[in-house]
């Protein structure tokens, strides 16, 4: 489990529709561009341990989800970016993903009042959460294919020496 339920996520989505104080008409993601310091609400991490945590940012009209997936060792980390990386060039077919993570993390998520209005809170919630349960599995699936065709490659190209 990710600590983070779908209870709390419920309640984080509450977001309507709120314009800019400062230019007219206009209807940004207050989280995105933090104009107004009333409007954001105060941030949630979660944190498995250093290496595995979620941002959680809210505000009156969106919402930002920051996740950091584990990555033990190198391999991990070539194929957490790589994978990453695939994603988020695909941001558009998401809706939800942010084409650039935040600082610090390997993928974000925005949900705008927008988001809420179009689509069921509760399938946003679920994808996000199912995500995050995912992720950590297809990696290290990835890892071991990596693994077994290096250990092929290897046997293969040994077999000259014999």
């Amino acid at each position: 489990s990710s600590g983070i339920n779908a209870e709390y996520g419920e309640a984080a989505m509450c977001l309507e529709n709120f314009y800019s104080q400062r230019v007219e008409r206009h209807l940004k993601p207050e989280v995105e561009i933090r104009s107004s310091k009333e409007v954001l609400f105060t941030p949630v991490e979660v944190c498995r341990n250093d290496k595995e945590k979620v941002l959680i940012e809210g505000s009156i009209n969106s919402l930002r989800m920051s996740i950091a997936i584990k990555q033990a060792d190198e391999i991990e980390k070539i194929l957490c970016h790589k994978f990453m990386r695939f994603m988020m060039m695909r941001a558009e077919n998401f809706f939800i993903l942010r084409r650039k993570p935040l600082e610090g993390y390997d993928i974000s998520f925005l949900i705008t009042n927008y988001h809420t209005e179009q689509m069921y809170k509760h399938k946003l919630i679920d994808f996000v959460m199912e995500f995050m349960t995912e992720i950590d599995k297809e990696i290290s699936e990835m890892k071991l294919c990596l693994n077994g065709r290096g250990r092929i490659s290897a046997v293969e190209f040994l077999k000259n020496f014999n």
